[in-house]
C-alpha cells in the first residue's frame, strides 16, 4: 500500500498544527473561510489557465496515483519473467512466445514481444519502445509540473489575501480594539499559502517525479530483456544483465527460468 505521501502530508499538518497550539494560537483561527478560498480556488484556477483542459483528466489520475494504493513495481519478478521468455525463445524459437504474449498484462511488455515475434529489426524495436518511454516521459512532466506550480502560486496568492486583510484592517483604525483580530486575520492567506505549498503541492510534484523515474526505470529493463531474448542470449545471462539494474537486496529473488541450471551446467 503506496501511503508515503498522504502519511507525510498528515504529519507535516499535525506538526504545524501542534506548534501553532504550543505558541498558544487557536487551531480554529486557521480555517477562516475568505483565506482559504482564495488560496485553493485561486490556486486552481491560475493552474487550470496555465494548462490545457484536455490535460486535467491526466492530472487527477496522476494526483490519485500519488496518494492511493496501487500496483508497485516488482522488479525481481519482471526480471524472472523475462528469463522464462528467453528460456522459451531459446529453446523452441521467437514464434514460441506468440501464446505467452496473448497473456501478459503489461501492455509495454507485450507490444515489445509482438514486436520480436513480428520479426522486426532490432533497431527499430529499440526506437519503436524508446520513443513510446520518452511519450511517458512527457505525460508525467505535465502533471508533475501542475503542482510544482501550484506551489508557486499559492504562496503568491497569500500575500494577496494578506494585503487585501491588512487594507481592510487599515479601514478600521477608528476602533483600536479590533486592530489586532483583523491583522493576524490578514496573515492566515500567507499562512495557507506558504504551507500549502510546501506541505503539500511540492511534495506532490516530487513525488510524480519520483514515481515517474521508478515507471522509466522499469520500461527501460523490459526494453533490454526484450533486446536480449531476440538477440538469443540465454536465460542466465539475460537475468545477469537485468538484475544489474536492481538493488542488491531484490537480486537474489529473481529466479525462475527452466534454462538457469542447464546453462551453467553446461
Amino acid at each position: 500500500m503506496e501511503i508515503a505521501t498522504p502519511l507525510g502530508i498528515v504529519i507535516a499538518f499535525v506538526a504545524v498544527i501542534v506548534s501553532f497550539v504550543m505558541e498558544g494560537g487557536n487551531p480554529m483561527s486557521m480555517l477562516a473561510p475568505g483565506p482559504l478560498l482564495l488560496v485553493f480556488v485561486g490556486t486552481l484556477g491560475i493552474c487550470v489557465a496555465s494548462n490545457r483542459m484536455t490535460d486535467l483528466g491526466g492530472i487527477i489520475k496522476a494526483f490519485l496515483r500519488a496518494v492511493l494504493p496501487g500496483k508497485k513495481f516488482d522488479g525481481p519478478a519482471l526480471v524472472t519473467e523475462l528469463m522464462q521468455y528467453a528460456d522459451i525463445a531459446r529453446r523452441e524459437g521467437l514464434l514460441a512466445l506468440e501464446e505467452k504474449a496473448k497473456a501478459v498484462q503489461d501492455p509495454f511488455l507485450k507490444r515489445g514481444l509482438e514486436l520480436v515475434i513480428d520479426g522486426t529489426d532490432s533497431d527499430e524495436v529499440h526506437e519503436s519502445l524508446e520513443q513510446e518511454i520518452a511519450a511517458l516521459r512527457e505525460r508525467h512532466k505535465v502533471a508533475a509540473k501542475w503542482f510544482a506550480d501550484a506551489g508557486g502560486f499559492a504562496p503568491t496568492l497569500g500575500i494577496i489575501g494578506t494585503v487585501l486583510g491588512l487594507v481592510h484592517a487599515l479601514e478600521g483604525l477608528a476602533e483600536p480594539e479590533k486592530l489586532g483580530h483583523a491583522i493576524s486575520a490578514a496573515f492566515i492567506a500567507t499562512l495557507w499559502g506558504v504551507m500549502s505549498a510546501n506541505l503539500m503541492w511540492l511534495p506532490l510534484a516530487n513525488k510524480l517525479k519520483r514515481m515517474s523515474a521508478v515507471e522509466v526505470a522499469q520500461r527501460e529493463l523490459v526494453v533490454q530483456g526484450i533486446l536480449a531474448i531476440q538477440a538469443g542470449v540465454s536465460p542466465r545471462a539475460v537475468g545477469e544483465r537485468l538484475k544489474s539494474h536492481l538493488p542488491p537486496s531484490a537480486r537474489e529473488q529473481a529466479t525462475g527460468a527452466k534454462g538457469d541450471k542447464g546453462d551453467k551446467a553446461a
